[in-house]
C-alpha cells in the first residue's frame, strides 16, 4: 500500500483486473463509507482531499475507482472493456467484503454521488445485510426525467436572464431529451452541460478540471483516463437511459439518507425529494444544501460535512 500525505492507495485485484483503491484512515473505531463515484467513468478520489479533510473525524474513508474509470482504468488498459452495471454490482460486493475483513467490520456505509448513487441504490437493495446505512447525494432516480426538468430550468434561467444568444443556441438543441444515449443525444447533452455549468444548476467542468490537478494524487494520465472513461463507458449509460429507480423496490431494510443541492438541476433535487417521500426504510432524513449544485461536496464542503456529521450521529 503507498501512502501519500494523509492518504494511502492501493490495487485489488478484484474479478479478473487490478481496481484502485484510495484510504483516508484515522482511527479503527470509526465506521467506514465506501464513496462511488459519478460518470459515468467520472473518479473522485483525484478530488478528495477538496473536501473530506473534516470527514475524518466521522469515517474512515475510502474511495473506488471503477473498472472503466480512473486510475483502475489507466492501470488495465489492456483489458479495458467498459463494463454493465451487472459486472460494477459484483465487483462492488468483492469491495464491500474486502473492506469489511481489511477493517473488521461487520457492515460499511455506501455514499453513492451522481451515478454512483444509482449503482449504490441497486448495490443496497439487493444486499442490504452488508450495508449499515446508504447515503445519496446528487441523487439520480430516473435520467430521461432528469433531463427534461434539467432542460426546463435552464430555459427559464436564459428566458429570464434575457439572452438572446443563449435561448437561440437551447432551442437550436431541437426536441431533448431524446430516450437513448446515440451521437445525437450525446451532443445535446454536452451543450446542455454547457448551459447549466453557465447558469449554475449543472456541471461546471472548469472548475472541477482545477481541482484535479491540483490533487496530491494527480497524474497526467487521469486527465486522458478521466475523457476517455466518460465518453466510452456506453453500457452504462446505455443501462441509465432504459432504466429508472421507479421500477425498483421502494422497501428498504436499511437506513437512507440523501444530500441534494438546492441549484442541482442536473440530477434535479426536486425529482429525488419525491421519490424519497416514496420510499420505506427503517430510518430516513433527507438535507437539502443552500447553494449547492451537482456537487454540492466541492459547492459547500463545509455544509456537506455538516450533513455527513448529523447522519453519523443519528
Amino acid at each position: 500500500m503507498k501512502k501519500q500525505n494523509d492518504y494511502s492507495s492501493e490495487y485489488i485485484k478484484i474479478n479478473g483486473i487490478e481496481q484502485y483503491l484510495l484510504h483516508h484512515t484515522i482511527s479503527a473505531e470509526l465506521p467506514v463509507l465506501l464513496f462511488l463515484h459519478g460518470g459515468p467513468g467520472m473518479p473522485e478520489s483525484t478530488f478528495a482531499y477538496a473536501f473530506q479533510k473534516e470527514l475524518s473525524s466521522f469515517f474512515n474513508i475510502v474511495h473506488w475507482d471503477q473498472r472503466g474509470a480512473g486510475k483502475t482504468l489507466t492501470k488495465s488498459k489492456r483489458n479495458s472493456n467498459y463494463p454493465s452495471c451487472e459486472e460494477l454490482i459484483d465487483d462492488l460486493f468483492e469491495i464491500v467484503n474486502y473492506l469489511k475483513k481489511k477493517y473488521k467490520k461487520e457492515k460499511i456505509v455506501i455514499l453513492g454521488h451522481s451515478w454512483g448513487s444509482v449503482l449504490g441504490t441497486l448495490f443496497v437493495l439487493k444486499y442490504p445485510q452488508e450495508v449499515l446505512y446508504y447515503i445519496g447525494a446528487g441523487q439520480v432516480i430516473d435520467i430521461v426525467e432528469n433531463e427534461r426538468i434539467g432542460y426546463e430550468k435552464v430555459r427559464e434561467l436564459i428566458i429570464k436572464a434575457g439572452n438572446k444568444k443563449d435561448l437561440d443556441s437551447l432551442e437550436k438543441i431541437g426536441v431533448y431529451p431524446e430516450k437513448n444515449y446515440e451521437k445525437p443525444m450525446i451532443k445535446k447533452l454536452q451543450r446542455i452541460r454547457i448551459l447549466q455549468g453557465k447558469y449554475k444548476v449543472g456541471m461546471n467542468f472548469i472548475p472541477i478540471i482545477k481541482t484535479l490537478v491540483k490533487s496530491p494524487i494527480f497524474r497526467l494520465s487521469d486527465i486522458v483516463s478521466l475523457f476517455k472513461g466518460m465518453s466510452s463507458n456506453k453500457k452504462l449509460w446505455d443501462f441509465l437511459f432504459s432504466h429508472s429507480l421507479y421500477e425498483e423496490s421502494r422497501d428498504y431494510e436499511i437506513p437512507v439518507f440523501y444530500i441534494l443541492g438546492d441549484r442541482d438541476f442536473q440530477a434535479p433535487h426536486t425529482i429525488a425529494s419525491r421519490y424519497f417521500d416514496s420510499i420505506n426504510a427503517p430510518n430516513k432524513k433527507m438535507f437539502i444544501i443552500k447553494e449547492a449544485g451537482h456537487f454540492m461536496m466541492l459547492d459547500q464542503p463545509k455544509l456537506f460535512t455538516n450533513a455527513l456529521a448529523d447522519i453519523c450521529r443519528l
